[in-house]
């Protein structure tokens, strides 16, 4: 048996995709093939052990791998994998002797380890595996070859290393002959990516890096996962934050050095200069540096390029392939001969009027000129700000206040760049550090404004009503100017924040005023944003507020205010006339302003949240539950702020609890009371508490859900009911508990508020009514509630119709009741869970069927083919790269199969298929 490779990580990361294909290769019931390519150390073994981890104990697994040096020994990746078999113990002795016979024939020999192979993975479905290909012998690799020849539902991998196949290499031609007789399954392992990296980080050390770690890491190591596990190994038990600035393990270090051992003088002289110039060296610099003329760089650095230790990243720039190389480099290398390198790059930058002032900061620091040093990051600062890079702008504004700590300027931009990045520990820091420097008024009104946005961003109720008020005080000694003007906007922000509209519209309104007076365009918008992001949560406002924030995003998109626009029509998109398509496209919109103004908030989280919340306005259950699982996908792991709070935590924990998904619903809950600190007082403390109410009912603890109405009752005597929904989600799990109308009436009557639409507390009061026994105000209410137009969303109409029909029932009404389940039906077709539970149980009372799909017969046997891949979950891409069709030739095939099938997602066709009986 060979070593286990398995790393650090308990959970493989970032190749759930890649696996997938796999699996499906190793249930199918013909032989397959699958090469799987890339570079050291980026997890092709780890991703082959979870494959065999995952098959059932009866498949049987021949996994041999080849080691540096087996080329003078034939057959060694078979005779390793047979030591691997479980069943080796029964293998017929005759075949091995004349694989190890060095007097036999090739042709015998392998002839023999062809029945080798069948002896050990017959009969049924089997495994082979041939790792590192690229240093197998010549007779393995044929051998290999001949493997895919038997017969029998046999997946044959082999993984290699693509930079180290020469043309010479036996492996090379094989390649190219199997392509040619066989359909092979292609499978390159990529670098981790960013998020990917975070959860590495998290899986393996049991706790979230912060951004900058996991950015950092994933730089130095260009997300491979060898050299993050190596890196951990050698910090131990330290803190993972202090592992951003440990030297390299010596034997990694050792490793990446040998890569230069058969280097010439002047490719030494291009990898120094490089390593010290940055990730990314422009090849002109690169030429100031060395004294090498264009034509004699061109040729040192094609043959680095060849080597694979440097790649061409874009026109005239050059990176090392692997990032540890460089830092293997620098770290050899004196400090004089760094130093001199610095003022060499630096002079060149300067004397050329560069505009890269990130680069111009780095050499100016490393040369020791801080004055040039600062210049550049208070230039660079303004520039990446308005390009929409706030992290390369956090990182100048530190370095210059690496000099000067106090420097108002630098706080002030350095604190905004954090915000707009999302690090919002590093932004408050910042912003209390320029509250305490700031000399003037008008300094300090703008340090509190950004503090005011802050505290509502970290959850911090309490926090942002004493900033709001420090900043009402601090304005009033100052004359009209910009900074008061600002501040306007700035306190009607906060009133809106806390639902305050009737304050936040006069506050508005007094910024807008002030802004036009002064001739403040940036000032009047963001009054305008202000007033219609108030108004729009009023019922009577709505009209007013989306004509307002329609007005602002234009007019805010023709200034280039890119983060006025965003939030206009983040708080806007799903208000506008026209339906889900043009709301979809006002939601791409919001991202690209909000990607303009660098704003990581609105450009990922708020993003991904709004495609959630119009999957459910559209009645898609499934859809929501996927866009929340891809934006958390993208979170998780990455710990922004000490709070560490799940942005998208409340809103997932509804849907699974809509969908029926409770152990899932309860690991999330949990999870959110865990981080209850600052960031609980605000939205979750009436959200998670309801939430475990309506967790309890539906595990039918009573006397827990009981414990937990009455804190959910004392919540929101003190915060009011938050979301339009809420009352009714309570009241629904309440009933489906067995409580009474009397317990659960105080969460109808909470509902009396100018805030909520009508709609929602019609129906509420229709639930409470219906279980209190009056079914004829019952029945009032739920067509009430039901009737066009109302602001419930489907599933809530859905279950308002069901709510009726029950009425009808009960007065005899049969025909009636049968009306009001079929208009229920469209409205609940794509959703799961409780709603569709209480459809289900109304069809059959009153004898209908359910609405059933065409049959198969209406399908062309493509269509039924592409029906049958997409209940195995496989995407367009997939589907298109499988059958050997484009795209948008496989995404046709999917439009038709919904038409002739009447159904409306990928998720109905899937149960379609599996409720069909087999093929015969």
């Amino acid at each position: 048996m060979r070593a286990s490779r398995s790393g650090m990580s308990q959970v493989m990361v970032g190749r759930d995709d890649e696996l997938r294909r796999l699996r499906r290769l190793a249930d199918g019931s013909e032989p397959s093939i699958a090469m799987l390519g890339g570079e050291p150390g980026i997890g092709k073994s780890r991703l082959v052990q979870e494959l065999i981890a995952g098959l059932p104990e009866t498949v049987p697994v021949l996994d041999g791998q080849a080691d540096p040096g087996t080329l003078s020994r034939p057959f060694e990746v078979l005779l390793g994998a047979i030591d691997s078999s479980r069943r080796s113990e029964l293998l017929d002795p005759e075949p091995l002797r004349v694989v190890t016979d060095a007097s036999r024939s090739m042709i015998d020999r392998i002839q023999a380890g062809l029945e080798i192979v069948q002896q050990l993975t017959e009969p049924g479905t089997s495994l082979v595996v041939f790792e590192d290909l690229h240093w197998a012998d010549s007779e393995s690799v044929a051998l290999f070859e001949r493997i895919a020849e038997l017969p029998g539902s046999r997946l044959l991998i082999g993984t290699y290393r693509p930079d180290e196949i020469t043309r010479r290499h036996p492996l090379a031609d094989l390649l190219t002959r199997l392509e040619r007789r066989y359909t092979v399954t292609n499978v390159r392992l990529e670098r981790l990516s960013l998020a990917d990296t975070s959860m590495f980080l998290k899986s393996a050390t049991g706790r979230p890096p912060t951004y900058r770690t996991a950015l950092s890491l994933h730089n130095r190591t260009g997300g491979n996962p060898f050299f993050l596990e190596e890196l951990l190994k050698a910090n131990g038990d330290a803190d993972l934050d202090t592992l951003c600035d440990r030297p390299l393990p010596w034997n990694i270090a050792e490793a990446l050095r040998r890569q230069l051992d058969d280097l010439d003088d002047a490719e030494k002289r291009i990898v120094e200069a490089a390593a010290v110039l940055g990730r990314k060296v422009p090849f002109d610099l690169l030429a100031a540096v060395t004294g090498f003329d264009e034509n004699e760089l061109i040729d040192g650095l094609r043959d680095l390029v060849r080597r694979g230790l440097m790649v061409e990243t874009g026109d005239d720039e050059f990176s090392f392939r692997h990032a540890l190389t460089r830092e293997a480099l620098v770290d050899e290398m004196l400090a004089r001969q760094r130093r001199r390198l610095h003022e060499l790059a630096l002079e060149t930058l300067l004397s050329t009027g560069s505009k890269d002032y990130a680069l111009v900061a780095h050499h100016a620091k490393g040369a020791g000129r801080y004055l040039d040093m600062v210049e550049a990051a208070r230039r660079g600062l303004v520039v990446y700000l308005e390009m929409g890079s706030p992290y390369q702008a956090l990182q100048l504004a530190e370095m210059g206040l690496d000099e000067l700590p106090d420097d108002v300027e630098l706080l002030s931009c350095g604190a905004r760049a954090a915000w707009l990045a999302g690090l919002l520990d590093d932004a408050q820091e910042l912003g209390r550090r320029w509250l305490d420097a700031a000399a003037t008024g008008d300094e300090r009104a703008d340090a509190l404004r950004l503090l005011v946005r802050l505290s509502w961003e970290v959850g911090s109720s309490g926090s942002m009503q004493e900033r709001a008020a420090q900043l009402r005080r601090e304005i009033a000694h100052l004359p009209d100017g910009p900074a008061k003007a600002q501040a306007y906007a700035a306190i009607a922000q906060a009133y809106m924040l806390h639902d305050d509209t009737e304050r936040a519209v006069a506050w508005a309104d007094m910024a807008i005023a002030l802004g036009e007076e002064l001739g403040l365009p940036a000032v009047w918008l963001a009054g305008k944003v202000e007033k219609g992001s108030a108004l729009v949560n009023v019922a009577a406002g709505v009209d007013e507020g989306v004509k307002l924030l329609n007005e602002a995003a234009q007019e805010a998109e023709e200034a280039g205010e890119w983060l006025l626009a965003a939030r206009s029509l983040n708080n806007l998109y799903n208000l506008l006339p026209g339906g889900p398509a043009d709301w979809a496209a006002a939601l791409e919109r919001m991202r690209t302003f909000a990607e303009r103004a660098g704003f990581e908030s609105l450009a990922v989280a708020a993003y991904f949240q709004g495609r959630a919340r119009l999957a459910v306005q559209e009645g898609n259950l499934s859809g929501a539950l996927a866009e929340l699982e891809a934006a958390r996908r993208r979170d998780k792991g990455l710990l922004r702020t000490r709070n560490g709070s799940d942005y998208h935590g409340v809103f997932f924990t509804g849907l699974l609890l809509e969908a029926g998904e409770l152990d899932k619903a309860d690991m999330v809950i949990r999870g959110l009371i865990e981080q209850s600190n600052d960031a609980y007082t605000m939205l979750t403390q009436t959200s998670v508490p309801g939430l475990q109410f309506h967790l309890a009912c539906r595990l039918g603890r009573i006397d827990l859900a009981r414990d937990l109405l009455r804190t959910v009752l004392d919540a929101v005597r003190v915060t009011g009911v938050t979301g339009r929904d809420f009352a009714h989600d309570i009241i629904s799990a309440g009933l489906a508990a067995g409580l009474s109308a009397d317990e659960l009436r105080p969460i109808a009557a909470a509902i009396d508020d100018p805030l909520f639409d009508d709609a929602y507390r019609w129906l509420a009061d229709a639930q409470i009514a219906e279980a209190a026994g009056d079914t004829p105000a019952a029945l009032r209410l739920y067509r009430r509630a039901t009737a066009e137009p109302t602001m419930l969303l489907p599933a809530q109409r859905g279950t308002g119709h069901l709510g009726a029909a029950r009425c009808l029932i009960a007065a005899g009404d049969l025909d009636g009741a049968r009306a009001e389940v079929r208009a229920a039906e469209p409205h609940l077709a794509r959703w799961a869970g409780w709603r569709v539970a209480e459809l289900a149980a109304l069809r059959s009372r009153l004898g209908l069927s359910a609405p059933t799909a065409g049959g198969d017969e209406s399908l062309t046997p493509r269509e039924r083919e592409v029906a049958v891949l997409l209940a195995e979950g496989l995407t367009n891409a997939e589907l298109a790269r499988r059958l050997y069709i484009s795209p948008r030739t496989a995404a046709v095939h999917v439009s038709n199969i919904l038409s002739k099938l009447n159904l409306e997602s990928r998720t109905q066709i899937a149960a379609w298929v599996k409720s069909r009986p087999p093929a015969r």
